[in-house]
């Protein structure tokens, strides 16, 4: 490290940006002896606890409910009519993100050699920062070793007239008291459809705007055609290859009215909120990285190698902020790669590491590993087991039979390169996929295996019992 300022505060490590990575980083390298500073410019937890993962499958759990309300009658159950509370579920919502992230802020404050700084930060070179404290003040900090994580925020499309109007985001959304009568959301990839499905559950009309010929972009067309389907049961409206040319209050200034490009030509479309969900940006741009010499790609991603090093020495990236899978539990391999790197004195990496997780619509998309379309690119032989829900006898005795399960299969070695399961407990299913390709087991031992009756594992038996093989041209359709 640099020679410093004598009115710089000394430290070993200094964390910014208290996300799902910070924690047990910090608490690590305070436990192997560093003194730590995790600085944070509003609440710890990150993105998971205070607007991602935590709040949304709370809330996602409340419109399950509603949904199994109103179907009571199916099972031979009648619950009259459904009425939602929506300030309630925010309630709820808040009461858990609250205990989930006073967990984690006593788990630092009670850290060894950990300090937990709530302010903002910026550099003044390689290894300096200055706080400016939520409480007023500053300080100034340096420390021999620095790791970025301050994640990202939703990325707000350049469309005209959009400044004009109270659209929300997908943390504003989660603190409306009154149910929008009509959602118009922008973006059908996988915030705008957790949240569309949701909404639709709570009761709000809800139309799904996306630019692209399909929702879902990077899952095969199969799977993206099944989600549209379900989603399309539900009652929602949904608009493929339709361009926002324009947004501004409607007529009569009550609500949202977007301009909207369609292959048949324009149309408008009005409701009474409009959701963006149209992807994330980093939040990058407020640190002064120039002043350190860390660089970023064009849209402000932190460049970092397979060893999560900037181009500075001693000076990391970790979690959304450095791009790739803006995953909680990538942010956490993150976390156990520095951990191993620095204080195990490990050769870890992110390199070849899997990409599992879950599309928390309902039912649920499990994924990991290729799909099918990544699987014919890659010049691979393969197979392809398909299995609709409506065929295992768990699905069909809760009452559960959307979707379909699907694994890509190396031909010559029977190993499994990837799944996509659209289903019940789809992401629990995936896990179970995922253990096989983990371990190298071929299809035919998960194919002749035993398991429980009646549950969701057994139906892997039948998955498997005849992948069939596919055309390797890429372009053609899964």
């Amino acid at each position: 490290m640099e020679t410093q300022a004598s009115d710089y505060e000394k430290f070993d490590a200094i964390v910014i940006g208290a996300g799902q990575a910070a924690k047990p980083l910090a608490i690590a390298l305070g436990q192997a002896g560093w003194k730590t500073a995790v600085i944070e410019r509003k609440h710890v937890g990150g993105s998971c606890i205070n607007f991602g993962c935590t709040p949304t499958k709370a809330m996602a759990a409340s419109a399950r409910v509603a949904y199994l309300a109103r179907r009571g009658g199916d099972y031979g159950v009648r619950t009259g009519a459904v009425e939602v509370e929506l300030a309630g579920i925010i309630r709820r919502k808040n009461e858990i993100v609250s205990r989930f992230r006073d967990s984690v802020r006593e788990a630092l404050e009670g850290a060894d050699k950990v300090e937990l700084i709530f302010g903002h930060a910026a550099f003044e070179g390689p290894h300096a920062l200055t706080v400016r404290l939520k409480a007023g003040g500053s300080r100034r900090l340096a420390a021999g070793s620095i790791f970025i994580n301050t994640g990202t925020r939703a990325a707000i499309p350049p469309i005209p007239g959009l400044d004009r109007v109270p659209f929300l985001d997908a943390s504003s959304i989660q603190k409306l008291d009154t149910l929008p009568s009509h959602l118009l959301v922008i973006g059908g990839s996988y915030i705008g459809l957790e949240f569309g499905q949701m909404f639709r559950r709570f009761g709000s009309r809800v139309s799904v705007i996306q630019r692209g010929p399909q929702l879902l972009p990077r899952e095969d067309p199969d799977v993206a055609e099944a989600v549209y389907g379900i989603l399309e049961e539900d009652g929602v409206d949904v608009y493929l290859e339709a361009e926002v040319l324009e947004a501004g209050p409607a007529p009569g200034n009550d609500g949202v009215e977007l301009t909207v490009q369609l292959p048949a030509g324009p149309m408008c479309l009005q409701g009474s909120h409009v959701l963006v969900a149209t992807g994330r940006t980093p939040n990058s741009d407020d640190l002064n990285l120039a002043a350190a010499a860390v660089e970023t790609d064009a849209a402000g991603y932190i460049q970092v190698n397979e060893r999560l090093e900037t181009r500075v020495p001693d000076v990391y990236a970790l979690g959304d902020v450095k791009g790739g899978p803006a995953f909680t539990h990538i942010a956490y391999d993150d976390y156990r790669v520095l951990k191993t790197n620095l204080l195990e004195k490990g050769d870890a990496t992110v390199s070849g590491r899997p990409v599992p997780y879950t599309v928390f619509i309902d039912p649920q998309l499990g994924r990991v590993g290729l799909t099918e379309r990544q699987a014919k690119e890659s010049g691979r032989r393969i197979l392809v087991a398909r299995l609709p829900m409506d065929h295992v006898a768990r699905a069909l005795e809760a009452g559960e039979p959307r979707g379909f399960m699907k694994a890509v299969v190396e031909a010559e070695s029977g190993r499994i390169l990837g799944c996509a399961v659209l289903g019940l407990e789809g992401g629990e299913l995936m896990a179970m996929l995922q253990l096989a390709m983990m371990g190298d087991i071929p299809y035919p031992r998960l194919r002749d295996a035993i398991f429980a009756h009646p549950t969701l594992a057994e139906s892997l038996n039948s998955l498997f019992a005849a992948p069939e093989p596919v055309s390797q041209d890429p372009s053609e359709k899964p």
